[in-house]
């Protein structure tokens, strides 16, 4: 009988360990069904030539064209820098402080999307090592059983030896078979989370700079003295100003 025949005769019922094997199988199958969600959602989310498509947005930024820049960005998808940059761009003409927020509150938001279930990765390796760790010692219990049991038929006495260092052993084998690849798999996916962070960070910071930059720009409006009169009011709000003058409004401007 080949490896992979007796391997997988160890799932039967009627071998001793078998509990264990499919467990750990379970946990695996459940690593893989994590893996391959994390793979597409943070492919998904991940900035391909983040540079180029940052350095797009803030040159229609600095363009005063906010319009192109929304456009872009609604471009990218469900990209994570691009949620980040299209909660600033809607708070583009509302002044530094709401600006700020708004990254803020996008970040804290999509961050925790990105580190969603990738912790289970690691759950499940340690798991699956304890759980052939579990098997193993019930396997050897299993033999030193068989050898110290009195007046058991020699045959016998072997078959049970045999049966436990076999469980032992299998155990052992899947419980790393499938640790292995979960550990590596959830440090991947770990470094890639990272790596979409600190995209968000660096590139998010750069945007605010550029569009504080824009909210503080000075802007010159011309009014005819021939419109002024004694009495002049005005209304201002973050990004608008009425000037009035014997409660008739003159002018209206839009920073």
């Amino acid at each position: 009988m080949s490896f992979l025949s007796m391997f997988l005769y160890s799932f039967n019922m009627s071998q001793a360990g078998w509990i264990f094997m499919w467990v750990i199988l379970g946990a695996g199958v459940f690593g893989l069904a994590i893996s391959l969600e994390r793979l597409v959602f943070l492919t998904s989310r991940g900035a391909f030539r983040a540079e180029l498509f940052v350095k797009d947005v803030i040159g229609n930024i600095q363009k005063n064209d906010i319009a192109a820049a929304q456009r872009l960005v609604e471009k990218s998808g469900k990209m994570a820098l691009g949620q980040v940059f299209k909660s600033a761009l809607q708070e583009a003409g509302s002044g530094a402080e709401r600006i700020r927020n708004a990254v803020d509150e996008s970040t804290l938001k999509v961050i925790p999307q990105l580190e969603k279930r990738t912790s289970f990765l690691g759950t499940i390796g340690n798991i699956a090592t304890l759980i052939g760790l579990m098997g193993t010692i019930y396997g050897l219990i299993i033999a030193f059983a068989a050898v110290g049991k009195p007046g058991i038929d020699p045959a016998e006495k072997s078959t049970l030896l045999a049966q436990g260092i076999a469980a032992a052993m299998n155990t052992t084998y899947l419980g790393l078979a499938i640790a292995i690849p979960a550990l590596a798999l959830y440090t991947f996916f770990k470094g890639k989370t990272q790596n979409i962070i600190d995209q968000i960070d660096e590139y998010s910071l750069r945007l605010v700079n550029v569009l504080v930059e824009r909210s503080y720009k000075t802007q010159k409006f011309h009014i005819s003295a021939a419109q002024l009169k004694d009495g002049v009011g005005l209304h201002v709000t973050h990004n608008n100003i009425k000037i009035f003058t014997d409660n008739k409004m003159i002018k209206e401007i839009n920073i």
